[in-house]
C-alpha cells in the first residue's frame, strides 16, 4: 500500500473524554469505537494542548500551539490565519471535505479545503481527506429537555440507557440527582456518537476503501463538567486517540508516549508521504523516520468567552504541573454558560450552604495557589497538591524550567493584553456576533 495513496478520515467527538469501553470505563456501551481500537492502536498518552474547543480545534488542524501563533483565547480572531495541514494534503492531490464545524479562531483559507459538503452517503474520489464533528457528547447535550434528548439519542435502545442511580460521580463533583442525570446522560450520548462510528467503518467497509484508509479518532477536550472541561486537570486534557491503519499498525496495539495534538497534523503529512514542515511545532509519531517519543506534552487554558484567565500545563509521563499566572482569579469564576449546568448549580449551592466536601471547596477558594503539582498515576483525581512538599522541590524545577524553555522556544502571546494585540493586527473583532460558547 503506497503511501501516497493512502486516505484519511477524522473523526472528533466533541467533549468526550475518556469515558469509552477502550478506555476502562464500565459505564461505556461503545462497541464500534472499542472495535476500532481492537483492530488498530489505543493512544493512552494522548493529550489535547487546550481544555476548549476553538483553540484545540486550531492546533488541531495547523500543527501549531495557539498561544505561540495567537488563536489562544476562546471566542477570539486571528485576522492572518496560518497555514492549514489541509492545504498541504489538497496542494497533494487530495480532495479534502470539512463538512459542519471548523471553529478555529480564525477564517480558514479557501485553498484548504476542497468542499464542505457531506461524505457520509458517499466518499469523495481518492486520495482523500474527510471530517467528521460529532456533537452528541457535546456539554450542551446533556441538559436538553427530555423530548428532544430522547429524539437526538434515538438510536440508543433502552436497554443501553444508563440509569443516572447506577453511575459514578467524581469525588470532586457533588452527589445530586442533577449531577448523576447529566453524567448519565453523557454516557447516553457517548453511546449515540458510537453509532455514528459504526456509520463511518461500515461506509468505508461498503466502498471497499477500509483497507486503505487511516481512520483517526480523538476528542477535542474533556466531558462539559466542572473540572474537566476548561480546566488543564487530567480530565480535561488526557483524551482519547484511536488510530486504524491496515498494514501500517498492528490490530490491538496499545501505545504509551507523550503525544500532544499538535502532533496529529505532522503524522497526517508524515503518513501521507509528504514533508512535514519545518515551521510545524508538532512532531509526527507514525510513519517514516519518527523522532524519539516526547518526554513532555503542553497545554494552556486562556479567556474562555467572559470569563478571563491564564493558566499554563505541563505534563511529563509521571507528574502534571501547572502554573496559575493569573492566581488572583479563583478556579471557579462564572462563566454564562458553564452556569446553565445543573452540576454547576448545584455545586455553588452546596458551597454556600456549606456542604461542600474539601475536594469540591478547592475550586472555590478566593485565589488559586501559583503552582501546582500532581502525581496522576498515584492520585488520579489530581486532588493531592504536591507543590509545596519539600521532597518534590526537584521535580518541581524541572517542570518550571521545561516549561520556561517551551514559552523562550514558541513564545506566549497570552503575556500580552488583547487590546495590544489588536492594536499590533494580531488581533480583531469578529463584524458579526460571536457565536455561543462551545
Amino acid at each position: 500500500m503506497a503511501a501516497t495513496k493512502l486516505n484519511f478520515v477524522l473523526l472528533v467527538g466533541e467533549d468526550t473524554g475518556q469515558y469509552l469501553g477502550c478506555y476502562g470505563d464500565p459505564h461505556a456501551i461503545t462497541p464500534n469505537i472499542d472495535r476500532l481500537a481492537t483492530e488498530g492502536a489505543r493512544y493512552t498518552r494522548a493529550y489535547s494542548h487546550a481544555p476548549v474547543c476553538s483553540p484545540s480545534r486550531g492546533g488541531l488542524v495547523t500543527g501549531k500551539y495557539p498561544t505561540a501563533v495567537g488563536f489562544h483565547h476562546h471566542r477570539s480572531f486571528m485576522p492572518k490565519p496560518t497555514r492549514l495541514v489541509t492545504q498541504d494534503l489538497r496542494e497533494a492531490g487530495y480532495h479534502v471535505s470539512w463538512p459542519g464545524k471548523k471553529d478555529f479562531n480564525f477564517d480558514e483559507a479557501p485553498e484548504s479545503f476542497t468542499d464542505q459538503q457531506p461524505w457520509f452517503e458517499k466518499l469523495p474520489p481518492e486520495p482523500f481527506f474527510v471530517y467528521s464533528n460529532l456533537f452528541q457528547t457535546h456539554e450542551s447535550k446533556m441538559r436538553e429537555p427530555d423530548p428532544v434528548f430522547f429524539k437526538e439519542t434515538a438510536r440508543v435502545t433502552s436497554q443501553q440507557r444508563h440509569d443516572p442511580a447506577k453511575i459514578d460521580v467524581p469525588p470532586y463533583l457533588p452527589d445530586t440527582p442533577g449531577v448523576r442525570q447529566e453524567i448519565a446522560r453523557h454516557h447516553d450520548n457517548a453511546t449515540a456518537i458510537d453509532y455514528q462510528v459504526g456509520d463511518v467503518l461500515a461506509l468505508l467497509e461498503r466502498s471497499g476503501v477500509a483497507d486503505r484508509t487511516v481512520v483517526i479518532f480523538l476528542a477535542d477536550h474533556g466531558r462539559g463538567l466542572p473540572r474537566e472541561k476548561r480546566w488543564v486537570y487530567e480530565r480535561g486534557i488526557h483524551e482519547p486517540l484511536i488510530i486504524r491503519a491496515p498494514g501500517l499498525i498492528k490490530p490491538g496495539t496499545v501505545v504509551d508516549d507523550l503525544i500532544g495534538w499538535v502532533d496529529v497534523a505532522p503524522t497526517i503529512l508524515a503518513l501521507a508521504g509528504l514533508p512535514i514542515r519545518v515551521d510545524l511545532h508538532g512532531q509526527a509519531f507514525l510513519g517514516p523516520n519518527t523522532p524519539p517519543p516526547r518526554d513532555y506534552v503542553f497545554a494552556a487554558r486562556d479567556r474562555l468567552d467572559e470569563t478571563v484567565d491564564r493558566v499554563r500545563a505541563v505534563r511529563s509521563r509521571q507528574y502534571k504541573y501547572i502554573r496559575n499566572c493569573m492566581p488572583e482569579r479563583p478556579h471557579m469564576q462564572t462563566n454564562a454558560y458553564m452556569e446553565e449546568l445543573a452540576t454547576t448549580k448545584d455545586m455553588r449551592a452546596k458551597f454556600a450552604a456549606g456542604k461542600a466536601t474539601p475536594a469540591q471547596a478547592t475550586l472555590f477558594e478566593a485565589h488559586k495557589p501559583p503552582e501546582e503539582l500532581y502525581d496522576p498515576q498515584k492520585d488520579p483525581w489530581e486532588l493531592t497538591d504536591l507543590a509545596g512538599d519539600a521532597a518534590m522541590a526537584a521535580v518541581l524545577a524541572e517542570h518550571r524550567n521545561v516549561l520556561d524553555d517551551w514559552t523562550r522556544r514558541y513564545g506566549d502571546l497570552g503575556e500580552i493584553d488583547e487590546h495590544t494585540l489588536e492594536s499590533r493586527g494580531l488581533l480583531a473583532q469578529r463584524p458579526k456576533k460571536p457565536k455561543p460558547s462551545t
